[in-house]
């Protein structure tokens, strides 16, 4: 297996705050959604479409809570590809991360295209090649962007997002004055077999919501800005969609819905004149640059997030040194729009990109019924998702009901699509990827204990530390590097006084016989069981800078000398004199570790050495840099 040197990554820089992560998802999802997509589906259910607007925006929640929960816990660039790849393994790793890059983009290049839409009636020529070198000179403006900085960027979708709801709240306001409650009728066009329908084919005007999980690696304090980042631009949004789509029907007659693609435009006109029409043409411009730019920052972080882990060539992965972006899963990202706007038809593939965002949604609710399900003790969400698990399960039945609901040609497309990731994982990535998956940790439930791995929790141990800044101490150097004994048979604390000297014999410059003899001496002194079930024998040894920690489970109890109750934690403490400081502050740490809620019964569950390591290096307690 080919792995990447740690000492060649370069960290993402933490530069996003919570205003940028709602406007980035807000941006996300004010587009083509909001100020083309009513007069499509118009045709399909008439004015109960406002019906399904509320019906898909309730059928999100699922996807924002699981979405929210693992990206709380996994704060990585690649959102659901990352989540995917470490609950179902590298095989629909790869599928999901293909998947996601190719909606995404293609999202974001539907609305570039939108751009030209609009720009082209500007220039005075009415071409179809217009329109696309319009949006192609977009995408590249995007690129350059998202290359030099993702603050800047973030900065400027944060004022183009706030212009942009600016003027749909004066549309709004405004807009009741002229409202005609008349237009309303017939309200049930097609009746529910219609708005059934119509949910399905606005479903993707929300789905730009969630890409926020895809730059989470570059949030600040991500477990409590991504809940209310994704939380409150999901319900901003929702009311803006619903009232803004409702206002459009009270000002336009039927025809003029069904005719026109431009149809929050021509609702200014008639709230504001001319004036009007030219500010929400102005909106409708600002929302596909916010969907553009929002799109080609977080699908880059998808190939980037592959390359991470083996996926895709190492050279994708390489972030710049100067700028601190990936520079080269950004370039490859806009070439591939480049080529969809240039050749393809991207109305028909935008479909595509429904059903595959419905497959991810799946996924992420499948993604946290397994997280919790392996029982990880590295996963440790900080926002923690409600109704588990009927919520996820009620979200994945509807998705897949809306993705059967979008025909055979996108289940078709997205199946071939499927074969050929299948195809990329077994002829490049499988060779070099060994991941862990969370499916695995449920499985070896039942199987031996010899089969058990640790690859996950240690790589949600680490994402922890990264994400709520924890710099390791002293204390935490000796415990990942300390011996742990597990022990099964029942033995008394002279016999594991004898294992635990020999043990210590090694990685200090005492002799066994000396430990034992100390060890012993240090319990006739004064009992070391400091509560029921936990026993802390510490010693000063001869010589100087050594200081050691040996842990111990017993699963059945260690019989302890006049202790009538068996011991099942002992952590041993060896040190010289020259450590007495270090020595209390150690006492201090395993004292607060032991305190906290949950600890002694998840010890007892640990599957193995590593992960009792584990459970000690992720409890809480206060860190102290002179440890």
């Amino acid at each position: 297996m080919t792995k990447k040197k740690d000492k060649d990554k370069i960290n993402l820089k933490k530069t996003l705050t919570l205003f940028e992560i709602f406007s980035f998802a807000s941006g996300s999802m004010i587009s083509s959604g909001l100020f083309v997509l009513p007069s499509i589906v118009f045709q399909e259910a008439g004015p109960s479409i406002i019906i399904s607007y509320i019906i898909a925006a309730m059928l999100l929640l699922p996807a924002v809570y699981s979405k929210s929960e693992l990206a709380t816990a996994m704060p990585k660039s690649g959102g659901t590809y990352f989540y995917v790849h470490r609950t179902l393994g590298p095989l629909f790793g790869t599928f999901a991360g293909f998947a996601n890059w190719l909606s995404i983009s293609l999202k974001s290049a539907f609305a570039l295209i939108g751009i030209g839409i609009f720009i082209e009636p500007l220039i005075g020529i009415q071409s179809p090649i217009y329109i696309k070198i319009i949006a192609i000179f977009f995408t590249i403006l995007f690129t350059v962007l998202n290359i030099f900085s993702v603050k800047e960027s973030g900065k400027a979708q944060t004022t183009m997002v706030l212009f942009l709801i600016g003027l749909l709240l004066l549309y709004i306001i405004f807009g009741f004055e002229k409202f005609n409650i008349q237009h309303f009728l017939p309200f049930k066009k097609s009746g529910w077999k219609g708005i059934f329908t119509v949910t399905g084919m606005i479903f993707i005007s929300y789905g730009g919501l969630t890409k926020v999980a895809s730059i989470a690696e570059e949030i600040k304090n991500p477990g409590e800005i991504i809940p209310k980042g994704l939380f409150g631009a999901y319900v901003i949004v929702s009311l803006l969609y619903f009232s803004v789509v409702s206002i459009t029907i009270g000002l336009l007659p039927s025809n003029i819905m069904i005719s026109t693609l431009t149809p929050i435009s021509d609702g200014g006109k008639i709230i504001f004149g001319n004036t009007g029409y030219i500010l929400l043409t102005i909106a409708a411009f600002l929302s596909f640059i916010t969907t553009a730019n929002a799109g080609i920052l977080s699908a880059s972080r998808i190939p980037l997030a592959m390359s991470n882990d083996n996926l895709l060539p190492s050279i994708i992965g390489k972030i710049n040194i100067k700028f601190q972006t990936p520079i080269i899963s950004i370039l490859l990202t806009s070439i591939f729009m480049i080529v969809v706007i240039a050749f393809l038809d991207i109305k028909e593939l935008v479909k595509v990109a429904s059903t595959m965002m419905l497959i991810l949604f799946a996924f992420d609710n499948l993604s946290v019924i397994l997280m919790r399900e392996s029982n990880i003790l590295a996963y440790k969400p900080k926002f923690n998702t409600i109704l588990y698990p009927y919520l996820q399960i009620t979200g994945i039945v509807f998705y897949i009901i809306l993705i059967i609901e979008m025909g055979k040609i996108p289940l078709l497309i997205t199946l071939f699509f499927f074969i050929l990731s299948i195809v990329w994982y077994f002829l490049y990535s499988k060779s070099r990827v060994q991941n862990e998956s969370a499916i695995i940790n449920i499985v070896e439930k039942i199987t031996s204990k010899e089969l058990k791995t640790v690859n996950l929790s240690n790589e949600l141990k680490d994402i922890l530390f990264q994400r709520d800044d924890i710099i390791e101490d002293r204390f935490d150097k000796i415990i990942k590097d300390c011996d742990i004994l597990d022990i099964e048979d029942n033995i008394d604390y002279k016999t594991l006084f004898k294992i635990v000297s020999n043990k210590l014999s090694k990685r200090t410059k005492c002799s066994e016989n000396e430990l034992f003899d100390l060890l012993i001496q240090r319990e006739k002194d004064s009992s070391t069981v400091i509560k029921d079930g936990v026993a802390i024998p510490h010693l000063i040894i001869n010589g100087k800078n050594q200081f050691e920690i040996l842990i111990v489970r017993s699963k059945n109890g260690i019989l302890w000398a006049n202790d009538k109750k068996p011991v099942y934690i002992v952590f041993v403490l060896a040190g010289t004199i020259d450590q007495r400081n270090f020595h209390l502050q150690a006492l201090m740490a395993i004292a607060q570790i032991l305190q906290n809620k949950n600890f002694e019964s998840l010890w007892k569950k640990a599957n193995n050495k590593e992960e009792l390591r584990n459970l000690i290096l992720l409890s809480e307690r206060i860190r102290k840099n002179e440890i």
